[in-house]
């Protein structure tokens, strides 16, 4: 069966989960709340992802298969 959306929770303990939403894989994760200096706004590019921060939210989406670089990124939510 092939599902065209998929979520799974994190690994590592943090608050969020990862997606595969037709073929964009990526993950969201929430930070507890700090200091509003703390917050992390912006986006960037990476060898991997793209990240964009908007304060505790971070999303970071896959880029289109990387095969240069040593840290791919496969089978990542299903």
């Amino acid at each position: 069966m092939f599902l065209c959306i998929a979520t799974k929770p994190l690994n590592d303990g943090t608050t969020g989960f990862r997606f595969n939403i037709f073929g964009m894989k990526g993950l969201v994760r929430v930070r507890k709340p700090r200091r509003a200096t703390s917050n992390r706004w912006g986006f960037k590019s990476g060898p991997c992802m793209n990240t964009l921060s908007a304060g505790r939210i971070t999303v970071s989406v896959q880029q289109k298969r990387n095969k240069t670089t040593e840290r791919r990124v496969r089978h990542f939510a299903g």
